[in-house]
């Protein structure tokens, strides 16, 4: 089986870099995770008026109000079935700044209705984003968020874009280096930047049973509507 992120580029998908590829081109039956560990450079957030947004944002783990520089990170992916038998890749980021650990948490379908990844922000999939995804130059994958959704019981509307964070990602790998490159900025059409972060991991892969998956990597609920 192909990942989610092979099917949605097709062909593009090898113009990747090699160690990109690899590092995603895992499904749920190869039982394999992948742990990155190491440094964000810096971590930083917009003006002070950004904060209230950013606090909303720790209830479920999506952004936070904390800044800082060589912070210690870890992304852990793993991939499954969902009870909707949907393949999807978790994203689960863990921020270790002097006081607490800070979490931004995600989980990526690939819907054929909206013909595109979507991810589920935060602890519950109530905020489901568009993500478009594009190879850089250098091989590097690009995200780029688009529309944005929200579910909560009966509720269902959709995030008027003025108002939505509008996020651009890339990841990369560092030949020199010889370690994955991240940079993160979210920002808003009015309000202007309001959460980012960039840095290195060094990887390493475990063999992940489906029943293996710690149960904070997994959603508390998983959302039908995309």
């Amino acid at each position: 089986m192909q990942s989610i992120y092979q099917q949605q580029l097709g062909s593009e998908f090898q113009r990747l870099h090699p160690r990109i590829q690899e590092r995603l081109a895992f499904a749920s039956e190869h039982q394999r995770a992948f742990i990155g560990e190491g440094t964000m450079e810096r971590v930083w957030h917009g003006p002070f008026y950004t904060q209230p947004f950013l606090r909303v944002g720790l209830l479920r783990n999506i952004m936070f109000p904390d800044a800082g520089q060589n912070i210690p990170f870890r992304i852990e992916n793993y991939a499954y079935l969902d009870p909707l038998g949907r393949e999807t890749v978790t994203w689960i980021r863990r921020f270790q700044f002097p006081k607490h650990t800070r979490c931004f948490d995600a989980t990526m379908i690939r819907s054929q209705q909206r013909a595109c990844i979507v991810d589920y922000l935060g602890t519950h999939q109530h905020l489901a984003v568009d993500i478009d995804l594009a190879v850089t130059a250098r091989g590097g994958l690009q995200l780029r968020s688009g529309e944005q959704r929200f579910y909560e019981g009966p509720l269902n509307f959709r995030f008027p874009m003025l108002f939505s964070g509008l996020a651009e990602v890339e990841e990369w790998y560092d030949d020199a280096a010889d370690c994955y490159r991240i940079q993160v900025e979210v920002r808003n059409k009015v309000f202007g930047k309001f959460f980012g972060y960039y840095g290195s991991f060094r990887p390493r892969w475990q063999s992940v049973g489906p029943d293996q998956i710690p149960a904070y990597a997994l959603p508390r609920r998983h959302e039908r509507r995309e």
